[in-house]
């Protein structure tokens, strides 16, 4: 049962980007909504199509036409899309933050209410940070350079790597092992015993560190387990037919390009 309320969702949906979080979530909430396809140029970079719904031209971007209004809503950036989606249309998707007769009180909110407001800003901030910075590298090595300069390159690429982006992943992935096995639901998820938009936030990001094998089977059994196991939740699958359908093209999850 979805809490619609006649709103009219579209979701400008740029390819091979965070926008896919915002489809997982619209699926895992039963709403309905509509997806305009966006392509990356050659370089890889959004095109300036997605300026005419957001001066920055970022993806994700998702508009909501409520009922009765022809005007639209804009909102942009995954964190803030999640928590305006979750407010309006599913708040029981949320963790509930103070126990009943303790509403307000200091230090009263539930360890899965804190467990989620840490994820939320967390995915998108420290832990994608040293992820970024390993895309750039990754970019370095394989950028048409001159035989004789890619020494050059691969050094400064490998200098980065050695010195901040692989022990920043180490540190990050060690934490989230431990994090993950110390859950309420004691590894099956992030903050409760349910899916919540912080695992869908931060999923993304672990299924790049799998993409990078930073985290695999071995190191990160708990993690990587996780990650293959929500990739298999009906919303997750639903999510990823829903965009097949509008590009044309196979879905493929990012720790799989």
């Amino acid at each position: 049962m979805s809490n619609q309320q006649g709103a009219k969702i579209t979701v400008y949906w740029l390819e091979k980007s965070r926008a896919q979080r915002v489809i997982w979530l619209l699926e895992a909430l039963n709403l309905e909504y509509n997806i305009q396809v966006f392509k990356r140029d050659k370089d890889g970079r959004a095109g300036p199509e997605l300026k005419k719904f957001h001066p920055l031209g970022r993806s994700p971007t998702i508009g909501i036409t409520p009922a009765g209004s022809e005007k639209e809503i804009i909102v942009t950036e995954s964190e803030t899309i999640l928590d305006y989606v979750c407010d309006h249309f599913g708040p029981q998707f949320v963790p509930r933050r103070y126990p009943e007769g303790q509403e307000g009180v200091l230090g009263a909110e539930t360890e899965s209410w804190m467990r989620h407001k840490f994820l939320m800003g967390y995915a998108e901030g420290s832990f994608l940070t040293p992820l970024m910075v390993s895309l750039i590298t990754s970019g370095i090595r394989s950028a048409p350079v001159p035989f004789f300069l890619r020494p050059i390159t691969n050094g400064i690429a490998n200098k980065v790597d050695g010195s901040y982006t692989n022990p920043e992943l180490k540190n990050h992935l060690d934490f989230l092992e431990g994090y993950l096995k110390s859950s309420p639901s004691q590894g099956e998820f992030f903050c409760s015993d349910s899916l919540t938009p912080a695992d869908i936030m931060l999923h993304f990001a672990l299924e790049g560190a799998v993409k990078k094998k930073a985290c695999d089977e071995t190191k990160y059994p708990t993690l990587y387990k996780y990650v293959r196991r929500l990739q298999e939740l009906p919303s997750y699958k639903a999510a990823g037919a829903s965009v097949e359908k509008a590009s044309g093209e196979k879905f493929v999850p990012f720790s799989e390009t």
